[in-house]
């Protein structure tokens, strides 16, 4: 099955790096984990797409105001664990699509995706988000 072409909202796993292990030297995300992309834009440059994702983790956020609990009922549609969930909203990681830390979905031989974010959920992530670059608070890493 190939590649799922990348769209905001598609759910992704991903060798995310965070931004506070980019700023101490690494290079490369410690485990592969499901992220959303957030921003699709063209990169002129390279003619390829260019995407940010942001990270889902299962550990509670330091700062609420900087992620958002994913539903159980969502995490059951997108096939995640039943574990409490959150999309981290105070950072992302950027790179050309397709990546070289994109991977299949874990236990899926011809997965690239976990499906997408729906409408109103995707709107109320990019709604704080923008809240958190207004306010200069976002952090970005560049992956490529």
């Amino acid at each position: 099955m190939p590649l799922t072409p990348p769209e905001p909202g598609l759910v992704i796993p991903y060798s995310y790096l965070w931004w506070k292990e980019g700023s101490a030297g690494e290079d490369a995300g410690r485990k592969v984990r499901p992220c959303a992309i957030i921003i699709l834009r063209q990169n002129i440059e390279s003619r390829r797409a260019r995407v940010s994702v942001s990270p889902i983790t299962h550990s509670q956020p330091r700062d609420r105001q900087f992620a958002l609990e994913i539903p159980p009922r969502l995490k059951r549609s997108l096939r995640l664990d039943d574990a409490r969930s959150w999309i981290i909203l105070d950072e992302f990681n950027q790179f050309d699509w397709p990546g070289l830390d994109q991977a299949r979905v874990p236990g899926l031989v011809d997965q690239f995706s976990y499906g997408f974010l729906p409408p109103n959920f995707f709107n109320a992530v990019v709604a704080r988000m923008r809240e958190i670059v207004t306010n200069r608070q976002m952090r970005v890493t560049d992956r490529d």
